[in-house]
């Protein structure tokens, strides 16, 4: 099972983390979140449930077009379109575009590691500098 670990954190803690790594001040390990969100609440809506069954479709059926997608789905092409970019930014889906500008989708992960921080860090005034 691949697996790909999600991470919640402020803009700010995100922004100094990644200031840091740039810097050589700071080495990510290798069980580090690879994606981040900046709440619950955002993630929760990239992974909602009609988007996580449209993963489900996409893992199983391995379909070879947006419009087979649309089908099988029951979605507006267009709306399709711009939840798969979404889901792309993120990592949970990769888009191929292929002959005749066909996108093909697949679903990289099978499962998503959610860190959540139990209370709210400040982003530190070394790992910023």
């Amino acid at each position: 099972m691949t697996t790909l670990r999600i991470g919640i954190a402020s803009y700010d803690d995100m922004k100094a983390s990644t200031l840091a790594i740039a810097r050589g001040k700071l080495k990510p390990k290798p069980s580090d979140p690879k994606v981040w969100f900046t709440s619950p609440e955002s993630l929760a809506k990239v992974l909602s449930i009609n988007n996580r069954m449209l993963l489900d479709v996409i893992a199983t059926a391995a379909p070879s077009s947006l419009a087979e997608i649309a089908e099988r789905t029951g979605r507006a092409k267009s709306n399709l379109s711009r939840t798969l970019k979404t889901l792309e930014r993120y990592g949970l889906v990769k888009l191929v575009r292929g002959e005749k500008g066909r996108i093909s989708v697949t679903v990289p992960y099978s499962a998503v590691s959610i860190v959540v921080p139990l209370r709210q860090h400040k982003a530190s005034s070394k790992a910023a500098a």
